[in-house]
Order: structure tokens, then sequence, then C-alpha cells
């Protein structure tokens, strides 16, 4: 199995993406980090020695951008690509902002589909290369005051299913990734009375990880991952 060199992950921050910064670059990988916001990124650069790129990935220029801009910096263009972007919007319908709705649903999908063409475009050349989408529990099921969450995370796993079908007889492996829980933080820890109820990031790091070791002839398309307390 050819291994992987250089990995982007766009919509960082200090969780998920946060672990899997550091996990990749505890195993060598080269690590670049896109958000919006760049600033928030400064301690978790310096600890990896990553590349930050500010970048908001609802405009296809500055996604377009982001790749021209990171491969120089990485040496050479990522191999591997993680969409961790997400619009979180709650209201009752009656109440939601059509407006805000609308950039909710292009921060959710239609941004994971704009990195997802920039990646594959480079990746496709070489028939090699990995995009890996990070869904929710909205993406399997709805929730009352969630619709905007809902749909975007909907239209992102449909996106994932799409191109696992496309792309991996190309030598792409894509897998979509369905965080059926609550992520662990400093800010939400487990209840004293309910230890392991929720989802350490640093554990689904190597989720992520365990994906990417797969040989081809047993790739995976989808891990949903949830904590034992969870309810189905």
């Amino acid at each position: 199995m050819r291994p992987y060199e250089r990995v982007l992950i766009v919509g960082a921050g200090s969780g998920l993406s946060a672990s899997l910064a550091r996990l990749f670059a505890s195993d060598g990988l080269r690590v670049g980090l896109a958000a919006r916001d760049t600033e928030k990124l400064d301690a978790l650069a310096r600890e990896t020695g990553a590349i930050v790129h500010a970048c908001d990935a609802t405009q296809a220029s500055e996604v377009e951008a982001l790749f021209a801009r990171i491969a120089p910096a990485l040496g050479g263009a990522p191999d591997v690509v993680i969409y961790n972007a997400s619009g979180r919007l709650r209201g009752a319908i009656a109440d939601l902002d059509p407006d805000r709705v609308a950039q909710s649903l292009m921060v959710s999908a239609h941004g994971g589909f704009l990195v997802a063409q920039a990646a594959a475009r480079r990746m496709l050349p070489a028939r090699h290369g990995a995009i890996l989408f990070t869904g929710a529990s909205a993406s399997l099921k709805g929730h009352a005051g969630s619709a905007p969450f809902a749909m975007g995370k909907f239209a992102l796993r449909g996106l994932a299913q799409s191109l696992s079908r496309e792309l991996q007889p190309k030598g792409i492996h894509v897998a979509h990734f369905v965080i059926d829980g609550i992520i662990r933080s400093a800010t939400r820890p487990d209840p004293v009375d309910a230890p392991d109820s929720t989802l350490d990031p640093d554990v689904i790091a190597k989720a992520y990880r365990d994906v990417l070791r797969q040989e081809r002839c047993a790739w995976t398309s989808e891990v949903a991952l949830r904590p034992w307390l969870e309810r189905f």
C-alpha cells in the first residue's frame, strides 16, 4: 500500500481536527490546516508544525487558491484531504431566516463539494489519495429544531456515497464518518455518573487513521462512531 505523506484539514479548530492534526503529525505526515479564522490555530500550528491558510470553503475561488498555496508549503499536493466544516444552525421551522439557512447549507454541503472537487483534480492523475468527510448524528436522523444542520449533513453523506463509487475505482479512497454523539471537550466533559458517554476526539482520530491504513481490497466507505450509551 502506498503511504500517505501530506494531509489537509479544512474547517480546522480546537476539537476533532486538532486531534487529527496531532496524530498525523506524530505519524510523520506534513499537516495543512485551513479555516476562516486562522488566529485560533496558532498554538496548534506551533505544536504540530502545521502550515495554516485562511479559507472560506463556500467560495470556489478561495478553495482553489488554498490548494494552489498549500502544495508548495507541504512539498506537494495533499494526498489526504479531510472536510471537517459544518454549518450549525438551529431553530423552529417557522422562525428560521432563509438566508442563514442557505449559508448553513453552503458550509456543510457545498463547501464539501468544492474541497472534494479540488482534491480529486489533483489526486486523479496519480490515482492515489483519500478524501474523508466528517458527518454527524444528523447525517442519519433529523432532530426537531435542527432542520438546516440535518439537510446539510444528509447532503454531505450523499456526496460521499457518490464520490466513493466514482473515485475509488480510480485509486482514491473516499469515506464518511458519522460522529453519532457528543465529542468530549474541556467545556463538555463526561458526566460523573456516565463515564465514557461522550466521544474522545483522540480516539475518533485513530479511527480516521485506521481507515487510511486499509488495503484497497477492503476499503470502508462509511464508519459510524457512537458511545456505548448512545441510543440508536
